[in-house]
């Protein structure tokens, strides 16, 4: 921090410009709000101390962030919970979203049509920094199925879809990812490249209880039409249903809907 003399007297600079100062302070209380606001991705609703804890911030601090948040209508306190959920202020903005060429919204068809075919829940991921976020999905009409919350995010060390969009990533997205302090120590890094190189020559990738017990999945990239990789498509299901040979049958139908949907992308 520099200091000047006014007056003939050395003052810190933020002290001589108060108006700075409030901007500094002004731009923080946003980016808590935002901060407070994410929380919501990862469950539905929270209590004050949950947040608190999450965001890292003081209770007294975070109930004044809420108040407003709630004055706004961008959430709502339950009375007999004393738990906050979303407002109906975020619909109102994520009906003016708009999806154009949004492939979550252009490739809705043919992951339908995929579901249809093989009979198991379909989804789709892109890379998010080091993680997949599903952006889409179709679930199976079988009793036992697959339940995939859109949302939802998880590494890029485990899982079919997480192997494909760094399979077919360019190479230093791979080794950015795989030199995040966040990466497993249990996932050997030599041994994942080597079947990053085995999934580039097939074409897909597949997981068997990877990342959970009891579920499945094979998946492929899909390219638009300037060849850039765009997503993951995704077949899951419960393991005992989608085996590995099963998947492996599977692969082929998969593959080429995820070339019919890249064509959709520009």
């Amino acid at each position: 921090m520099r200091y000047t003399v006014h007056n003939g007297v050395s003052c810190n600079e933020t002290e001589m410009n108060p108006k700075m100062e409030e901007e500094k302070r002004t731009v923080r209380a946003v980016e808590r709000a935002l901060d407070i606001l994410i929380c919501f991705t990862s469950k539905s609703e929270w209590g004050l101390s949950e947040i608190a804890s999450e965001v890292g911030l003081h209770k007294s601090t975070v109930f004044r962030l809420m108040a407003t948040l709630e004055d706004r209508g961008f959430v709502i306190r339950d009375e007999a919970t004393e738990k906050y959920r979303l407002g109906l202020r975020i619909l109102e903005l994520s009906s003016n979203l708009s999806r154009e060429g949004d492939p979550s919204v252009v490739l809705l068809p043919g992951m339908e049509r995929l579901r249809d075919e093989i009979g198991e829940t379909v989804s789709l991921y892109v890379r998010d920094g080091n993680e997949r976020v599903r952006i889409q999905a179709v679930q199976s009409a079988q009793a036992i199925r697959r339940v995939a919350p859109v949302g939802a995010r998880m590494p890029l060390s485990v899982g079919a879809s997480s192997k494909v969009l760094l399979a077919f990533a360019e190479e230093p997205v791979r080794k950015e990812a795989m030199a995040d302090p966040a990466w497993p120590a249990s996932v050997d890094r030599a041994a994942y490249v080597r079947q990053l190189d085995e999934i580039r020559a097939a074409g897909y990738a597949t997981s068997f209880e990877e990342r959970e017990p009891g579920a499945a999945a094979v998946s492929a990239p899909i390219f638009n039409r300037a060849g850039k990789l765009a997503a993951a498509l995704a077949v899951s299901g419960p393991s005992n249903r989608l085996t590995p040979d099963v998947m492996h049958r599977h692969a082929p139908a998969i593959m080429e809907a995820a070339q019919r949907m890249g064509k959709l992308l520009g």
